[in-house]
């Protein structure tokens, strides 16, 4: 009897516990998003915090026209300018890997190259190496504690995060007031640009720390998400050396790659590149398996019943892209890396609606899925036509999903530089293993 109560006792003592971490849980994360907008804000800023989004803060939550600025940043035409500036960054990224004797941690490298890309072309700032180094360094603080406890104390990870953010503002502001300088000559109007220009035509004139916590905010949207899908293509063109070949073999079907490289008289448009059947399938599977975000919220504007459950309005709803992807019934063999489900013929993700949304769904869907999208695809184009790599390890590492998708070990990867007769320039290979593809 006396070991029938203290089973009892034992078990009462095991709910309240688990009780009081979910209340504990709850409230954490409650703090989270919180915490993100407090460490990219000044006290003095006067934007409201956004409720249910984990996009742009300010977006529908304050100025209409602000959707319309990013309408225009994201336009066609807007991306045909910024196309050879993408192109560019990631062909200086690639000769640096290629030229690195030891084989380069993919994920880290790809961090760099998306804050690069977002810096001197969504930005339009024109910094030295070193200051980009230095910016890229504080950014990586910034981003490691950013989602760290609320508690503002010596050597926390919220005061890490903090100082931080208060460094790059500082940068921020410089690479700002020099913009003007910078802008002579320059051939396409940068999100900035059309930021500040907007702004000026509704009236509104932003100051100094709206625009630098504006900036701030389009790195960070470029930063993440973009180098976790860089490092989820470069790991699954390695998985499956036929997808790249037929990456090939399209490139040569266009004109656009012979000998092994790109031809220089064929230059890359953003029609061309968008009429690439396969390479659109490529991606948008990369995208499917290895969605960079697990989900997101949102706030139900009614109650409605899902399921049989009843969702309260004003309730906070978190849906799970990964999930979504992994149990649509539209998907077959969800596991298998397959980029002809998307192909004419089969259109697997045209079946329903809400079965695919690697960028979330409805109104409140990424604003720079296009961007995304098409640095993905002039990637995929410079892989298959300019570079040689192989994996440096046994075999390929295990992929997490927290902060965002990413390989435990960054994805060890050795790059080759071709010479001018388009031939592999041999390194010791023989101490790397796996298949060069």
């Amino acid at each position: 009897m006396l070991f029938d109560s203290f089973d009892l006792i034992s078990a009462l003592a095991t709910l309240a516990a688990c009780l009081v971490s979910m209340a504990l849980l709850v409230a954490v994360s409650q703090q989270l998003w919180q915490l993100r907008w407090t460490a990219t804000r000044d006290k003095n800023c006067k934007l409201p915090m956004p409720k249910g989004s984990m996009g742009f803060p300010f977006i529908g939550e304050t100025c209409h026209w602000l959707l319309q600025v990013f309408a225009k940043v994201f336009s066609h035409e807007a991306l045909e300018s910024y196309l050879p500036k993408i192109q560019q960054v990631i062909q200086e990224s690639l000769r640096v890997w290629s030229s690195n004797p030891e084989p380069i941690n993919v994920y880290r490298e790809s961090q760099r190259l998306s804050f690069t890309m977002a810096v001197r072309v969504l930005l339009g700032f024109r910094v030295s190496e070193e200051e980009m180094r230095h910016q890229f360094s504080t950014f990586q603080d910034f981003v490691n504690n950013l989602f760290s406890l609320p508690i503002d104390l010596p050597f926390s990870g919220y005061r890490k995060g903090i100082r931080a953010r208060d460094t790059l503002q500082k940068s921020i502001e410089k690479a700002i007031r020099e913009k003007p300088l910078c802008s002579q000559g320059k051939d396409y109007s940068d999100a900035l640009d059309v930021l500040m220009e907007s702004a000026k035509e509704n009236g509104t004139e932003l100051s100094m720390q709206e625009l630098k916590e504006s900036t701030i905010e389009l790195i960070f949207a470029a930063f993440a998400t973009t180098a976790s899908a860089s490092t989820s293509l470069i790991m699954a063109l390695l998985r499956h050396p036929q997808v790249l070949e037929r990456l090939r073999e399209e490139l040569r079907g266009r004109g656009l790659l012979h000998n092994g490289c790109l031809c220089p008289e064929q230059e890359l448009r953003l029609d061309t590149i968008i009429s690439l059947k396969y390479l659109d399938c490529v991606i948008k599977e990369v995208l499917r398996l290895y969605t960079p975000v697990s989900g997101a919220y949102r706030t139900a504007m009614q109650t409605f019943e899902l399921d049989g459950v009843q969702i309260p309005k004003g309730w906070s709803v978190m849906y799970s892209i990964r999930d979504t992807h992994d149990t649509a019934a539209v998907f077959k063999d969800v596991e298998a890396f397959d980029p002809d489900r998307f192909s004419q013929e089969r259109s697997e993700d045209k079946e329903g609606r809400f079965h695919y949304l690697p960028f979330g769904g409805g109104v409140r869907s990424c604003l720079g899925k296009q961007l995304a999208t098409l640095f993905l695809r002039i990637l995929a184009i410079e892989l298959a036509s300019t570079s040689r790599f192989e994996l440096a390890t046994r075999q390929f590492p295990r992929v997490i999903t927290v902060p965002v998708v990413h390989p435990v070990d960054g994805l060890k990867v050795k790059f080759y530089g071709l010479d001018s007769n388009q031939n592999e320039i041999l390194a010791k290979s023989d101490e790397l293993l796996g298949a060069t593809v």
